[in-house]
């Protein structure tokens, strides 16, 4: 049985997603140099990523003359708000609480961006 595709970005995926987002429209040869060298990719791997991106719902392309110019279909945004529900769902069992407890009792997480949340919360429970 094939695996299941995951409607998630993966980490290649989401490299490709930054460069749209920043960029906007670009053909598969503007990705590639736009790309941080390291890790480095091959043409073919770009063009199969985005073709999965594509499959996904995540870009589209129009063709340009004999190039496809792909351009994102969901902002970052969206995409960020999408990727947060499903860890919540996946490791969280849905409670959004448990993610926020999950978080501040982090160890690594420093006063300032403590301080930050706490004033995030305060904030949305006077909204």
């Amino acid at each position: 049985m094939p695996p299941r595709k995951s409607p998630t970005l993966t980490e290649a995926e989401l490299r490709l997603m930054e460069v749209l987002w920043h960029k906007g429209p670009s053909t598969v040869h503007q990705l590639l140099t736009l790309l941080p060298a390291k890790p480095s990719l091959a043409y073919n791997s770009v063009l199969t990523t985005i073709r999965i991106l594509e499959r996904k719902g995540y870009v589209q392309h129009i063709k340009d003359g004999r190039a496809h110019v792909f351009m994102p279909l969901v902002g970052k945004t969206e995409a960020t708000r999408f990727e947060v529900r499903n860890l919540v769902s996946r490791l969280f069992k849905n409670s959004h609480e448990l993610l926020l407890l999950n978080i501040l009792e982090d160890k690594s997480i420093d006063a300032d961006e403590l301080k930050r949340l706490k004033q995030l919360i305060r904030e949305a429970k006077k909204a």
